[in-house]
């Protein structure tokens, strides 16, 4: 009877996904849409768990056929592992957005709660929670909800770009997000959010820190932050 409900790759059922598997889709999914290479030590880093624990759980993912694992030991997702990924992030970034426009959650405590409630709510809630929302096309922090158009026009970090030059953020690194929540705080009291026209007003190279002019005021703020916010120019 098990061999009959395992597909044709052998890998086990959709209904057998663990939450570690969603994890590790997602934590991958994550760090591969930034354009970073996925390596099992930064898995270990943002799951915060051991490496020896990463590379079990690993194994059994590709033996599953969720990932594929090259000779360098970089870590990619099989297209079934990133259909699933996606549909993972979707539900994430959905109820982030319902947390903070309609139940006033900031940004770091939204993040928070939509993981702890993502396996709670069923496809047919979500769905409703879609059409609800508006059927909104990013997150409150600017990242495309899977299934949306992508971005059409190409972004630039904020460390840069060049003095007095004006931009709009487009979107905070996931990556960061879930990295230093005291960040997106930072951000979401200084008004630098998506849509918020922004300049760089000075850089001090030797300090590297730059003043961010955005709401007629100036924010100071670390060149490795400002490497997480990305913005459009013109």
């Amino acid at each position: 009877m098990m061999a009959e409900e395992q597909t044709q790759e052998g890998a086990p059922p959709e209904a057998h996904r663990t939450e570690t598997v969603d994890r590790y889709l997602e934590c991958v999914y994550y760090i591969a849409h930034e354009g970073e290479t996925v390596r099992p030590s930064r898995l270990a880093d943002w799951l915060g768990v051991s490496a020896p624990t990463v590379s079990v759980n690993l194994q059994r993912l590709e033996r599953d056929g969720w990932v594929g694992i090259a000779r360098d030991r970089s870590v990619s997702l099989t297209p079934r592992g990133e259909e699933v990924a996606a549909r993972i992030v979707r539900r994430h970034r959905l109820l982030e957005r319902w947390l903070t426009d309609v139940l006033g959650l900031d940004w770091a405590t939204a993040d928070r709660e939509a993981g702890r409630l993502a396996h709670g709510f069923s496809d047919l809630v979500l769905e409703r929670l879609n059409s609800h929302l508006g059927e909104p096309v990013t997150c409150p922090h600017g990242n495309t909800i899977p299934g949306r158009p992508p971005r059409l026009h190409e972004l630039v970090a904020l460390a840069d770009l060049e003095p007095n030059t004006p931009a709009r953020i487009a979107r905070i690194s996931e990556v960061a997000e879930h990295e230093a929540p005291e960040l997106l705080r930072l951000l979401d009291t200084h008004g630098l959010v998506p849509g918020a026209e922004v300049e760089i007003a000075e850089m001090d190279g030797g300090a590297g820190a730059l003043a961010v002019s955005v709401g007629g005021h100036h924010v100071a703020l670390g060149t490795s932050k400002a490497r997480a916010i990305w913005v459009e120019v013109g």
